[in-house]
């Protein structure tokens, strides 16, 4: 202990170096947590972004791309299941519960999806939660419109407000659907998933506005207005994908095969799980790389640790001769300089800490808003506190060549003059 309160003293004593050799260590360990805290929240986020489902089915296409367009609204599909097979499908006797799902349209910016009632009753996020209506109810009028609580509170959306939806992913004049308005019937608790940036409509209510459309466009005195195009019958010709309960595990694999071998059309039924597993074996790469970046770079603020006590060193000849001639042995002063590298890489552990819970305070919700990613504020986890005891083993180990060099200063060579 008397080592450690010399070597605090030591260091304010030379206050200017250690704080920007704290700072640098503080940057460095920031990074490097910030970018682990990143990597895990991503995979928590996308892993629970659906649960409960057994099998996600759509047009015959790649299991992953499937999965980034039928649940976290990434790309567009390739093809669209026609509402004839998906009833068929739906009737299978190993079938629970599905849920339609037709995407392609927007409004400013976000994705609207068309579904049913058995959306809201059985979608599942997290650990088995179900969706919660935190404001009004779920859409029960053809132009009702229940939104994610992002797209609320980003475009200042109330109960009763008008939203006009826009033909594909653009929103511009000549593709919105004005003749067409919903009404905010319901807005959605946050879940942290790609529901809370989703407008929901009726299945129903995307046939209405795309009446008299063909090709992106309306066709002149083919378009019918909203009242009159309540007479018509709106039953959907096809839908994007579906998501899927089943009565039993056991069968999963027996109803895979039914829509994989399905003779109406080509269709393919995926596993959620597995599907994610294959999206995070083609990223793994990335995530090395960038954790890697960010060791590198902890590994930089530690030789600008070494250099500071190598510096500090020669310019403390005279110091350290004084403390042996007063009694300090060799390993005294060894000690002494391990214990400022100890001290200097434990307070740039903290310094980085801090700074990472600031910026995470100020920036969860742009963050969130921007990726639909919730990066949790909470306590470290295990393999953090693992890279952070790396992070100040490795301090101390580099504290081991300024300790070693003063262990060899002689007595006489701080009390010398060099000329």
């Amino acid at each position: 202990m008397p080592i450690l309160i010399l070597a605090w003293k030591s260091l304010l004593n030379r206050r200017g170096t250690a704080l920007l050799t704290v700072l640098s260590i503080g940057l460095s360990v920031a990074l490097l947590v910030g970018v682990e805290r990143l990597r895990t929240e991503t995979r928590a986020s996308f892993a629970n972004t659906v649960s409960g489902t057994d099998l996600i089915i759509g047009a015959r296409t790649g299991p992953v791309q499937l999965l980034l367009y039928s649940v976290f609204r990434i790309g567009h599909a390739t093809n669209n299941i026609s509402w004839a097979s998906y009833r068929e499908i739906a009737t299978h006797p190993r079938v629970a519960w599905t849920i339609p799902l037709s995407l392609g349209d927007s409004h400013r910016g976000y994705p609207v999806l068309g579904t049913s009632s058995a959306y809201f009753e059985h979608y599942r996020y997290g650990r088995g939660r179900a969706l919660v209506v935190a404001e009004g109810a779920p859409f029960s009028d053809l132009y009702d419109a229940v939104l994610g609580a992002e797209v609320a509170k980003a475009l200042g959306y109330a109960l009763g407000d008008s939203v006009v939806l826009a033909h594909g992913a653009s929103d511009v004049a000549f593709a919105r659907h004005e003749d067409h308005p919903f009404r905010v019937a319901g807005i959605l608790a946050p879940t942290g998933t790609p529901v809370d940036r989703t407008v929901h409509v009726s299945l129903e209510g995307i046939e209405a506005i795309h009446v008299g459309w063909d090709g992106g466009a309306p066709l002149p005195g083919r378009t019918l207005d909203a009242e009159e195009t309540r007479a018509i019958d709106l039953t959907p010709k096809t839908i994007t994908a579906a998501l899927m309960g089943l009565t039993s595990r056991i069968s999963t694999f027996q109803v895979q095969r039914f829509v994989n071998d399905f003779r109406q059309e080509p269709l393919m039924a995926i596993l959620p799980g597995v599907a994610l597993a294959e999206l995070w074996g083609l990223i793994v790469v990335s995530e090395q790389a960038l954790l890697l970046v960010s060791g590198f770079v902890v590994v930089v603020g530690l030789f600008g640790l070494l250099a500071a006590l190598l510096t500090s060193l020669n310019e403390r000849r005279r110091e350290m001769s004084i403390l042996r001639s007063v009694g300090a042995r060799p390993a005294h002063v060894f000690s002494l300089i391990l214990g400022e590298a100890f001290a200097l890489t434990l307070l740039g552990i903290l310094v980085g800490l801090s700074l990472l819970y600031g910026t995470l305070l100020i920036a969860q919700p742009a963050i969130l808003s921007a990726t639909g990613i919730f990066v949790a504020v909470g306590i470290l986890s295990v393999h953090e506190m693992m890279l952070l005891g790396l992070v100040l083993a490795a301090g101390f180990l580099v504290g081991l060549i300024p300790g070693y060099r003063a262990y060899r200063l002689s007595l006489a060579d701080g009390l010398s003059i060099r000329v």
